[in-house]
């Protein structure tokens, strides 16, 4: 059975738009919280923005993974997130929980959350992986190098490829072990978490080569990140086209999803994109 993320040849890649709940992501942190704590209504009401404008899955994410950031407590993160999820799936919208920790994951799951989507591969949490078996939840594994709190000091590879690869061997088998159905996973080679301006060059050019090895749906998460602002020297609040050309490149590598903040605009570039790479 195909994963319901997998690409088909002739349709528009997938978007995921990204809803942070959090004071500090590197790109629009503290946006939907207030004195309080999370604004839900104001979460809620870009969220639901975002798949009017054609995102086919939200995530909602209560832990920053930019480069420097430490964990929260959980007790902060749930009262971050499952709010918004559940407003979210009540009004119809398909949701994933970006976060590292089991019990986030089980009650976004609960809450009605369908994908879990984990920058450590369900790899932080030892009971992640029998969350994600026990819930039937689609996972998406990023490959990340340290922590979101290291990751960025010194990132280092002899092969970046061959290593990323190697991760997802690991990590499928894993998955595959605990009773995580093949067909609910997808790869994310984590653009930009742990890796230089030529690892994150090298990874987007060799999207075919994890399709062809893997033959399981791939993310692409590029939206505004430094790799970018390296290239362009523009400021992380005007790298929308940046993002969208990236995409784009991955999209014709055979990118099924791409991972972005402004819908409405990247889902033109998706559609052209798409057409163009069919």
């Amino acid at each position: 059975m195909p994963s319901r993320w997998q690409r088909s040849k002739d349709g528009d890649a997938w978007i995921m738009g990204v809803l942070n709940c959090t004071p500090d992501s590197f790109s629009d942190g503290g946006v939907f919280l207030d004195n309080e704590g999370t604004n839900v209504e104001a979460a809620v009401s870009h969220g639901l923005k975002m798949w009017k404008q054609g995102a086919a899955i939200i995530d909602v994410g209560g832990e920053s993974t930019r480069p420097g950031a430490t964990t929260v407590p959980l007790h902060e993160e749930l009262a971050r997130v499952i709010p918004v999820i559940r407003e979210l799936v009540a009004i119809g919208c398909t949701v994933s929980v970006d976060t590292t920790k089991a019990e986030v994951m089980r009650r976004a799951m609960h809450a009605g959350a369908t994908m879990l989507n984990d920058v450590s591969a369900l790899g932080y949490d030892v009971e992640s992986l029998q969350v994600a078996a026990d819930t039937g939840a689609d996972v998406c594994l990023m490959h990340m190098q340290g922590s979101p709190e290291t990751m960025q000091l010194q990132p280092e590879y002899h092969d970046v490829i061959q290593e990323v690869s190697n991760f997802f061997e690991q990590r499928i088998e894993a998955c595959l072990q605990a009773g995580v159905h093949i067909s609910s996973i997808v790869l994310d080679p984590g653009i930009g978490f742990g890796k230089r301006l030529v690892d994150n060059l090298s990874l987007i050019r060799s999207i075919g080569y994890f399709k062809g090895k893997f033959n399981m749906p791939i993310l692409l998460g590029v939206s505004r990140k430094s790799f970018l602002g390296l290239l362009t020297d523009c400021p992380v609040e005007d790298r929308e086209l940046e993002t969208a050309v990236a995409g784009a490149i991955g999209i014709a590598y055979g990118a099924d999803m791409l991972r972005v903040h402004d819908v409405a605009l990247q889902s033109r570039a998706v559609r052209a994109a798409s057409a163009l790479s069919g």
